[in-house]
């Protein structure tokens, strides 16, 4: 099966304007994704958007993009037009504002959608009573073979004084079939999808699966000039532990 990863990337963040191209240490942030994509099973990895500068950035550093319409209404759709005219039997969108998404979770994406023969999947990972109360941290409840029953940016499930209920929060990253990826972009918008702001509520409304892998996750999104010095703090660091 061929595996591609796709990376959405668009110029006019409200939060973050011209977030892709935003520098985290001596790299832009869009560079940070690709590279860890890069390193992945994926047997291709391409850069979706509809700005000339990120285009631009991307080729300076070796990135296959693809030029998509402006006109596009989400990143999944920005993902499904990269691809036309490509193969690729296996898809993982890849967010481009995860810097610190680990190669191996894609592959963990790429491996269960081979095994079990998925129509879609993503990840989730533990996380604090403080994470389960933030509305911006998604959480996701499973059933007992590991299927989303849902997605909220509510605290769920109610707890009601347990302790003993695991907590995970979602990683907007997502696998699709080829198939149902096109399946999915041709779905209208439901009335959960846009009620809390969660594209993959489609999905669950129309009656398909998602599986969801768990794994360990301390890394986290850039949506904010705060996000973006944390990890630059967070990068050297790192660069430190190396020396």
């Amino acid at each position: 099966m061929k595996k591609v990863v796709v990376i959405p990337a668009r110029f006019g963040s409200t939060r973050l304007p011209g977030k892709p191209l935003r520098k985290i240490g001596p790299k832009p942030l869009i560079q940070w994704v690709y590279e860890k994509a890069l390193s992945s099973d994926a047997d291709r990895v391409i850069v979706a958007t509809d700005d000339s500068r990120i285009e631009e950035a991307c080729r300076s550093f070796g990135a296959e993009v693809a030029m998509t319409s402006p006109d596009l209404r989400s990143g999944t759709d920005r993902v499904y037009a990269a691809l036309e005219g490509k193969e690729g039997d296996l898809v993982v969108n890849l967010q481009g504002d995860e810097p610190f998404i680990e190669p191996q979770m894609v592959n963990a994406l790429f491996t269960k959608m081979e095994q079990e023969n998925l129509d879609m999947a993503t990840l989730c990972t533990p996380i604090s009573e403080e994470e389960y109360m933030n509305p911006n941290m998604v959480k996701v409840v499973l059933d007992a073979n590991s299927f989303a029953l849902y997605f909220s940016r509510s605290p769920i499930p109610y707890l009601r004084g347990r302790k003993d209920i695991p907590l995970w929060g979602h990683i907007g990253i997502y696998a699709f079939s080829r198939h149902f990826l096109h399946k999915f972009i041709s779905m209208e918008k439901s009335l959960l999808e846009e009620t809390e702001s969660l594209e993959q509520l489609r999905v669950l409304e129309q009656g398909y699966k998602i599986k969801v892998i768990p794994v360990e996750y301390k890394g986290f999104g850039i949506d904010t000039e705060e996000d973006l010095a944390r990890a630059g703090k967070a990068v050297e660091a790192l660069e430190r532990e190396s020396v």
